[in-house]
């Protein structure tokens, strides 16, 4: 299976400034996978340590942190020597010793000669916790679920996932169809390398539903087993609740459609444990679209995604035969799933701030401002070919962006101020918005 992280990977690998290298994501979005398969495409050794329930690690990473004792101490435990340069260490479940974590610091200042990277399905929980970890000290790669591309490329459809890359929109129109038939199975199927690989090999719907379904009460046994007791009971409602939050004409997230009377302070460490795990896109709204959007984020008002289209639709019971049903995919649950898409995606484009815009009445919402970090362009998302895009006018008229973009069903075309851009191809925003 292809990961378009892998060339990140050998980026890092090449890099004269090369740091121990944390991969963050949620549980099952492939990154046990990704480190070994790096390790064998790009290293003649590959060392992998789990050090989960590892007694002996967390001994050797319990005393004092000299990089020559822990190498010392991890080539007796392999049975082998470990040569720097062409040996990859894979450092997997690495919050279960925080000393470990904390010595990352020290094989990046004495030892950089080590090419080391470390994952773990909680890694996020343990670095907001305050670990002692090093901060400037390590390099991040950040790992999604499956993007469409990567979905297409997995579904032997490289050539379309090419042909996407060229921005040949002629072409691309010419084999429409195509496309929106692999963006309704990924509707379905999302990007877990689970449920792809199975989707890929068997094409069997019900084995994927399967699938997403353990995937989702693996989720839940990480709620008891990993979270603060206290909270156990707010992030099962809180989890439970995100289906009917993005059902709703305005996907702005409401404390009380969780249950009556709910508050926010009851609820901000359940948000806080699901997104530091990897499970929930938090968007948060912005009054203002300046650069840094950053700047102009209002902290109480946000909307919440899942990690993927796939469990969504696993979630809310997505019939299969929706799939058959022209587009009406794309609208079900007030276009629910296209949002959840768009989000998804517009993640796993890199050095992208992702942020929805209302203004204080409330009169006018845009479905999703970025930032590029040198512009700032308002993205409208509709789940049909309907093109009326109000609240995009009302924005443009403001503010006056350089560009807007609206993705829908409907072809690429480029007008004076607006591009329309199929939502198959919504992760060329960038290089059609390039101005």
């Amino acid at each position: 299976m292809y990961r378009i992280a892998i060339e990140k990977l050998l980026k890092w690998k090449d890099s004269k400034h090369r740091k121990p290298l944390i991969i963050e994501g949620a549980r099952q979005v492939g990154k046990t996978w990704l480190m070994k398969e790096f390790g064998k495409q790009a290293y003649s050794d590959t060392i992998y340590i789990n050090f989960d329930s590892n007694s002996r690690m967390a001994a050797l990473f319990a005393s004092d942190l000299d990089t020559e004792r822990l190498i010392m101490g991890l080539e007796l435990y392999v049975g082998h020597k470990i040569t720097p340069n062409n040996t990859l260490l894979i450092f997997d479940e690495v919050q279960e010793v925080p000393r470990a974590l904390a010595s990352l610091k020290y094989f990046y200042e004495n030892a950089p000669e080590y090419h080391i990277v470390c994952a773990g399905s909680l890694l996020g929980i343990a670095l907001h916790q305050g670990t002692s970890f090093p901060v400037g000290k390590v390099d991040f790669l950040k790992l999604y679920p499956l993007s469409f591309r990567e979905f297409l490329i997995a579904t032997d459809k490289t050539r379309f996932a090419e042909l996407l890359d060229k921005q040949d929109f002629q072409m691309i129109t010419s084999f429409k169809q195509t496309y929106i038939d692999a963006l309704k199975h990924y509707y379905f199927v999302g990007g877990m390398p689970e449920a792809v690989q199975s989707f890929a090999e068997n094409k069997d719907f019900n084995e994927v539903r399967e699938i997403q379904k353990r995937i989702l009460a693996a989720y839940e046994q990480d709620f008891s087993k990993h979270a603060p007791n206290e909270i156990v009971p707010r992030l099962r409602m809180l989890w439970n609740s995100i289906p009917s939050q993005l059902a709703k004409e305005n996907k702005k997230f409401i404390y009380g459609l969780i249950r009556e009377g709910a508050r926010a302070k009851e609820y901000e460490t359940a948000i806080m444990w699901l997104a530091d795990c990897g499970l929930v896109h938090k968007v948060s709204r912005v009054n203002s679209p300046d650069i840094p959007l950053k700047a102009y984020e209002d902290l109480k008002a946000f909307k919440l995604f899942l990690v993927d289209v796939g469990l969504l639709g696993c979630m809310t019971g997505l019939r299969q035969r929706t799939l058959l049903d022209r587009n009406d995919l794309f609208v079900e649950f007030k276009g629910a799933l296209t949002e959840q898409y768009v989000c998804q995606q517009l993640k796993t484009i890199e050095d992208l701030g992702v942020y929805y815009y209302t203004n204080d009445r409330g009169s006018c919402e845009v479905d999703f401002v970025v930032d590029t970090g040198e512009q700032i362009i308002p993205v409208e998302v509709k789940a049909e070919v309907n093109l009326k895009a109000k609240s995009l006018k009302t924005y443009q008229e403001k503010f006056s962006p350089a560009v807007s973009v609206r993705t829908s069903m409907a072809d690429y075309k480029k007008e004076e101020w607006l591009v329309n851009l199929p939502l198959f191809a919504i992760d060329q925003l960038k290089a059609v918005t390039d101005i």
